[in-house]
């Protein structure tokens, strides 16, 4: 609620006092300088705990390599939709961002060949690359890492830990950093709309209903109709059966609250344990399609602010660095922005400082995010659950017609273990112990946040 206010007033101060307002940009510089402080440990700790996740959910058989495959596919679709609809619509189209410049800019910009270019990702030392400018080197480190660690196996397990728990002194200094976002992002909107005047606020309000058309059609267009090809649901019956946890994934702008009960209601709605138990606390770290809309339509943006579109290599490789750093950090608070950041950072220093700008707005666009990504795991599980027969259609169809309402009082799937016929009659042996295993330990996970 701050940061709304900050950009509002932020706004209100560029349109009245526009030179006063422009002398307020170093709040939005120094907001910015923390954040780039913090995007080499964090891209190298979320790369290797997401390295050593997907080797992790690839043991559990048949269930789990689907649905990793399946994730990797559909990120990297709404990554495409993200920088398909960004060159359509051209967000940032009328800003004047360019006098917030990197300093390294210049010497990041000169051209380089490709042999030069693939050198220059290999560091001098192995902890050389944490203090230098190349994100990449950081990443390329961490991806060392993270399969050292998978073929250590066993062995690798107690540094495994220590990383998640540098993770958490990470994400908690990033997490103080973004107390003072109000005060960035009200330096940042206030100094743009100075420079730019009300068509700063026109192309700040084009973005946001961009990017919320972009989920709806992602939703309805792409999940929808894929839903419906798979297993004959119609998306709007589910999004109905869904109302409850929207509301309080709206109230709370994190799909995170809403995870227990999107496990109850996909055992509800038909879908077997094991099913459910895999896909969707597994989804919320690999299947997140608002944010991937999010951060390629969001860098364009900042691209075409600071009057430096990005090129279509560019934007090729910003989406596979965004495919890969997304993963292992997701329901972090500041995850999303320090994702965006190390992402230009990698590819084009010279537009990081324009992350100030989408500090002020981002929070207008978390609950689209949220949705979508929540909207994405529903979908993934009852598709999953198809293709493994594990899901019993007939009753799916009459829990989204509404005749087998869901237990608000218990939580519960009336007793329903899930399972189509088929799949009744030859019991649990298709699933390997390590599905059975993780299973019970995502439920013991569900349980504990209950």
């Amino acid at each position: 609620m701050s940061v709304i206010f900050a950009v509002v007033a932020g706004a209100v101060l560029g349109l009245v006092v526009p030179e006063f307002a422009m002398q307020l940009e170093p709040l939005g510089k120094a907001f910015v300088s923390l954040i780039k402080m913090m995007i080499a440990p964090i891209i190298f700790c979320t790369i290797v705990i997401g390295v050593g996740s997907i080797a992790k959910a690839a043991t559990v058989g048949k269930i789990g390599g689907l649905a990793l495959l399946y994730f990797i596919t559909m990120s990297t679709f709404a990554l495409a939709i993200g920088l398909v609809v960004g060159n359509l619509i051209h967000p940032g189209a009328g800003l004047d961002m360019s006098a917030s410049s990197y300093e390294g800019a210049a010497a990041s910009g000169e051209a380089k060949g490709t042999t030069d270019f693939l050198l220059s990702i290999i560091p001098l030392t192995f902890f050389s690359a944490f203090t230098g400018d190349s994100v990449l080197q950081v990443l390329f480190i961490a991806l060392l890492t993270g399969f050292a660690l998978q073929g250590l196996g066993d062995r690798g397990a107690p540094i495994l830990s220590a990383v998640k728990n540098l993770q958490t002194l990470v994400f908690r200094i990033l997490g103080m950093i973004l107390w003072i976002a109000p005060v960035g992002a009200f330096g940042a909107i206030a100094a743009v709309v100075g420079r730019t005047g009300a068509s700063a606020i026109w192309s700040l309000g084009i973005l946001m209903i961009a990017f919320y058309i972009t989920c709806f059609l992602f939703i309805i267009g792409v999940l929808g109709t894929l839903l419906y090809a798979v297993t004959r649901l119609n998306i709007f019956k589910l999004l109905k059966y869904l109302a409850r946890e929207y509301l309080l994934i709206v109230g709370t702008s994190s799909s995170e609250s809403a995870l227990p009960r999107l496990i109850s209601k996909m055992e509800h709605v038909g879908v077997s344990k094991p099913v459910v138990g895999i896909t969707v606390p597994t989804g919320y770290s690999f299947n997140l399609d608002g944010t991937a809309i999010y951060l390629t339509m969001a860098s364009l943006f900042i691209a075409t602010g600071m009057g430096q579109p990005m090129t279509i290599s560019e934007q090729i490789g910003l989406l596979l660095f965004m495919m890969i750093a997304s993963k292992g950090a997701a329901g972090v608070t500041g995850a999303g922005i320090a994702t965006l950041a190390g992402g230009l950072q990698a590819y084009r220093p010279d537009l990081v400082d324009g992350v100030g700008v989408i500090v002020g707005i981002d929070r207008f666009m978390s609950e689209g995010r949220a949705l979508t990504n929540f909207t994405g795991n529903a979908v993934a599980t009852l598709l999953i659950g198809t293709w493994t027969h594990e899901i019993d259609r007939d009753r799916a169809r009459n829990v989204l017609d509404g005749k087998i309402p869901f237990d608000e009082s218990t939580m519960t799937g009336d007793g329903h273990d899930g399972m189509s016929t088929e799949t009744a009659a030859v019991g649990t042996d298709g699933l390997t112990d390590a599905a059975v295993a993780e299973t019970a330990r995502r439920e013991a996970i569900v349980a504990e946040r209950v």
